[in-house]
């Protein structure tokens, strides 16, 4: 399964230009975004995209030019051997990071990618596909606190900063597009800007293209399997309000969730914001 990339940023900033990348998914400059006190978050620290296991030798040159730090990672080892590795980028750590994955790995693709129309109806029918998300959603913020605490404590180290960083799951939507949240969240982006920036991956060109096991694709796909897919292929808003609601559930607020979940002391909340917005 793949994406494609690029549309206009949804809250009125240039797009990012240079950017269209041939083997590389729904990748993306989050630079732009406004925040509550009037700042924005500053271009080229911060980037998002699908995985790099695809990238052409012109995606790598690009993508080194960013003078990348850190490559986050967020994919499961069942990821990794389906996809392949990252390409490697000179000069840029990359960081394998594992997030709960929404389709539970190689098993769920298998059935994909065989079509299994019976199966498939039995775990994304009747609402299911959508339960599924939601549930993985929440997973991620209860779950993996861990991880989120890592990452921020990466993008703030006083000595070794992991900026200008990318972060990327299998396709950048789901573990990719939730540990952006966070980080935009604590910049203190509003939650409308971060939700806009979230859709832009249903975007034509930004969707799954699902590869099925004869090598069919797009239009050769039974129509019924497509659309039992998308509750997992779409980018929905009510998933990433479910990690919004789960955060508010388990914390009681934003606030409470970066210190006492991620760890974020206020000296680094301050250097986080020094370093990711600008005026």
């Amino acid at each position: 399964m793949t994406q494609d990339t690029r549309e206009s940023a949804p809250d009125g900033s240039e797009p990012e230009t240079g950017s269209e990348l041939a083997g590389v998914r729904n990748f993306r400059d989050v630079g732009g975004l406004p925040t509550s006190d009037g700042r924005r978050v500053r271009r080229g620290v911060l980037f998002r995209s699908g995985h790099l296991a695809h990238a052409t030798a012109e995606d790598a040159a690009f993508l080194t030019g960013l003078g990348l730090h850190t490559v986050f990672d967020f994919r499961s080892g069942d990821d990794i051997a389906l996809e392949g590795p990252d390409t490697v980028l000179a000069g840029t750590r990359n960081l394998n990071m594992p997030l709960s994955d929404p389709a539970e790995g190689a098993g769920f693709w298998r059935v994909v990618r065989d079509g299994d129309l019976a199966a498939l109806r039995e775990l994304l029918g009747g609402g299911k596909g959508e339960a599924r998300m939601a549930e993985a959603y929440r997973k991620i913020v209860l779950e993996r606190t861990g991880e989120h605490s890592r990452m921020l404590a990466l993008l703030t180290d006083p000595e070794n900063p992991a900026i200008p960083a990318l972060l990327h799951c299998a396709a950048g939507k789901d573990r990719a597009g939730t540990s952006i949240a966070i980080i935009l969240l604590a910049l203190g982006v509003p939650r409308p800007a971060i939700e806009a920036d979230y859709l832009r991956s249903n975007a034509r060109n930004h969707r799954y293209k699902v590869v099925r096991g004869d090598g069919s694709t797009g239009a050769a796909i039974d129509p019924a399997i497509r659309e039992l897919l998308r509750s997992l292929f779409e980018a929905r808003v009510e998933y990433l309000r479910a990690a919004f609601a789960t955060i508010e559930e388990r914390w009681g607020s934003v606030d409470r969730y970066l210190a006492e979940g991620l760890g974020l002391t206020p000296e680094r909340h301050a250097r986080l914001k020094e370093r990711l917005l600008t005026d």
